[in-house]
């Protein structure tokens, strides 16, 4: 199968057609911004004759994915001594001081198609600041490591906006992070200078291992593809007193508490025949984070089909089970959570209160499904205008 060329892969190939020549350029990177044959961003563009390299921009956990979850990231250098200043710590937006030497503002992300990944709201603080200072934005485009076809979970409702979604996007959004940059534009009005290096070889049904680019992790707890095939459900334990399996070498997978007990909750789970998964009983123990060296009983999701593995419904299903089989213990997380202080952390990552509301009402998993099955579909209608692969 031919590999999958990047946005990164298709400007290197030409880069004059994207980058004019004597060009001052900041970059928004991470780690993860690597070529097809994981190289890293910034000696390939250090290569390029016509680009001068001025500022460099991290978003949450640092340049080189060091720092954990909602951990503050401060200014620091990379080993040519170039600024790299942080857009999770003291700002989320680039300030004037950091855009004065710059000529374009070039943004190279691993995405992990969930709205709660912060990278793209990253972007979007970016793409307002240039829009502003009438700076040009260019986009690298990358996959979308659960593919484009499928879109599940709640459209955000902009009352429950934060740092975890700034636009009415599903949870499972079915977007390139270039695909999101033009709706965002379009979205917010912000005139953008915009332009977006798409892809070669990808489709929309391609899920991250059948691209053949290397999986570099875009943060600490996203090691592998299947932690990002989970991830849309399992984020939202984070809204909760449940361990999500930080600090274990399962992260996003392993679920669970010290007041849990591990079969019960099985049982319960495999009784609802969720479609593409296995609940295996396990214990953990977390070196970090919550419950960090208690063991933890809980489960193991096992995805059996990702076709038809419904990672939302999943994570909304455990989390009703825990509620309904342990409730002295179960607790809903409060407030603060990704820089917001007064909304539930629960009702921020869903998009609204009425799922919580719902859960604690007892609704059935085919209920809370329900409240989204419509919208999925009419979001892709409404935005099928931004795709760049169809």
């Amino acid at each position: 199968m031919p590999r999958v060329l990047t946005g990164l892969d298709v400007l290197l190939k030409r880069p004059g057609r994207y980058l004019p020549r004597r060009v001052r350029v900041g970059l928004i990177c991470h780690q993860a911004s690597v070529d097809g044959r994981g190289v890293h961003i910034l000696p390939l563009f250090r290569s390029i004759p016509a680009v001068r390299l001025t500022a460099l921009f991290a978003p949450e956990h640092g340049f080189w994915g060091a720092a954990q979850d909602q951990v503050p990231v401060g200014r620091t250098r990379d080993r040519s001594g170039l600024a790299v200043h942080s857009l999770y710590g003291a700002t989320r937006r680039p300030t004037d001081a950091m855009l004065k030497d710059l000529d374009v503002l070039v943004c190279d992300l691993q995405d992990v198609g969930s709205r709660y990944y912060t990278f793209v709201w990253t972007m979007l603080l970016a793409m307002q600041t240039a829009s502003l200072r009438r700076i040009p934005f260019l986009v690298l485009d990358r996959p979308n490591p659960l593919g484009g076809a499928v879109m599940e979970g709640h459209v955000l409702d902009m009352a429950f906006a934060s740092f975890v979604g700034l636009a009415p996007v599903p949870v499972r959004h079915g977007l390139t992070i270039g695909e999101m940059a033009l709706f965002l534009n379009d979205r917010f009005r912000l005139n953008c200078d915009l332009a977006v290096v798409p892809m070669a070889r990808w489709n929309r049904e391609m899920l991250f291992d059948q691209t053949g680019l290397p999986w570099v992790m875009p943060s600490p707890n996203m090691p592998t593809l299947e932690t990002a095939v989970v991830y849309p459900g399992s984020c939202l334990i984070e809204g909760t007193n449940l361990s999500e399996g930080r600090g274990t070498t399962r992260p996003f997978e392993l679920i669970g508490a010290p007041y849990v007990e591990p079969h019960r909750l099985a049982s319960h789970l495999a009784g609802l025949r969720l479609p593409g998964v296995f609940f295996r009983p396990c214990y953990f123990e977390p070196t970090f984070h919550k419950w960090m060296g208690k063991t933890c009983g809980g489960i193991q999701l096992h995805v059996t089909d990702r076709a038809s593995f419904l990672p939302y419904l999943t994570g909304l299903a455990v989390i009703r089970a825990a509620r309904r089989l342990f409730p002295r213990d179960f607790r809903w997380r409060r407030p603060p959570y990704e820089y917001e202080k007064k909304k539930w952390p629960f009702d921020i990552l869903c998009g609204t209160d009425r799922v919580r509301l719902d859960i604690e009402r007892g609704a059935s998993p085919s209920m809370l499904r329900r409240r989204w099955s419509d919208l999925a579909p009419k979001f892709r209608s409404q935005f099928r205008r931004y795709f760049l692969y169809d």
